[in-house]
């Protein structure tokens, strides 16, 4: 409980804590003053007031915020040059836009340090533990080999090789497998074993007895650069393409998550490791970029539409339409919350 508790402020926090950290540097940047930084949200934990800035950290740790001078549309603006509704639109659109880069860039530094100093994952079925007295050590299998077959059919990965050994149960199969970079074969017989499905039940399988693990080969910088922005692309397009199936039926409700499934998975990806966590937060940062320019009033998105209806007719949307907007937007989220927080829940 204690690491599932540690891991989800540590997550969260770092994603929130970058993610405004880029609305408050392009804000400096763009000369728009800055009132308060905040991560998390209120009743306030603890604040200190730096120049003009007030810097806080609240007591909920999920999200936070930058309150620049004029950003509201409540506010009397006065018409300062340090007011955010000052500034010409497209300063305004990269400070908005700054949010969700951050995200994007965080993921990818994330990603490409993994890379670097762990290496990019060899598909390739590896054995990092073999059971004693099992199938695969009468065989002569060692930690460290990795299986390339079974029964003539080549395997380039774990999911391949547990498709081809699950449903031979207590049946002879010819396994091949490279030992210090020669090709060995041999015939064994599996064993019965009972693994579980995606909806609980149990189901029998067949086993050699051995535990598969991951395989890393490290790459240079330039080619971790190069990686980790491939991999965080690939990452936007499968957020992009799971958002799109709500509109096409391909996804499915059941499949969001809220806090208490993210708190869920970085327990269980900080007790596996430090870098299955990082991996874990560089795809939520995605998620969070992804979502924060969808064009929802409150969300970055839907300030974006604001600042193109204002282009497209010479001047901003008037209050009372940007009032009504944000409240359809907090009730959006409202709904939004309540149908997370069940799906979590019941999950």
């Amino acid at each position: 409980m204690l690491t599932t508790i540690i891991a989800t402020i540590f997550v969260l926090g770092v994603l929130i804590f970058f993610h405004e950290l880029g609305h408050f540097l392009v804000a400096k940047w763009s000369g728009i003053r800055v009132e308060k930084f905040s991560l998390g949200f209120p009743p306030t934990l603890i604040s200190k007031k730096l120049g003009e800035t007030v810097y806080a950290v609240g007591v909920i740790p999920l999200g936070g915020y930058v309150k620049m001078a004029g950003d509201n549309p409540e506010e009397n603006l006065t018409g300062k040059p340090w007011e955010f509704m000052s500034k010409p639109p497209w300063k305004r659109f990269f400070v908005i836009a700054a949010g969700p880069f951050m995200n994007f860039l965080l993921a990818v530094v994330i990603l490409a340090g993994l890379f670097y100093f762990r290496g990019e994952e060899l598909q390739q079925a590896y054995i990092s533990e073999v059971l004693t007295g099992a199938p695969a050590e009468t065989a002569g299998m060692m930690p460290g080999d990795h299986i390339v077959s079974v029964d003539g059919i080549e395997v380039g990965s774990t999911e391949e090789l547990i498709n081809q050994v699950k449903d031979k149960i207590e049946q002879p199969i010819v396994i091949g497998w490279m030992h210090n970079e020669k090709l060995k074969s041999d015939t064994v017989v599996t064993f019965r074993d009972y693994a579980a499905t995606a909806d609980g039940d149990s189901v029998a399988v067949g086993k050699i007895g051995v535990t598969l693990g991951h395989a890393y080969k490290r790459l240079g910088l330039l080619a971790s650069v190069g990686a980790g922005f491939e991999r965080t692309v690939f990452y936007t397009y499968k957020t992009f393409e799971f958002v799109g199936g709500f509109f096409s039926g391909k996804s499915k409700a059941s499949d969001v998550g809220g806090p208490i499934f993210i708190a869920k998975i970085a327990g269980a990806t900080a007790r596996a490791g430090i870098d299955i966590l990082l991996e874990f937060m560089a795809l939520l940062s995605v998620n969070l970029a992804v979502l924060n320019i969808l064009p929802i009033p409150i969300f970055d998105g839907g300030h974006l539409v604001f600042l193109a209806v204002e282009k497209m007719k010479g001047s901003p949307p008037s209050l009372k339409i940007r009032l009504i907007a944000q409240q359809i937007g907090i009730a959006f989220i409202l709904l939004l919350v309540i149908f997370i927080t069940f799906n979590d829940i019941t999950r």
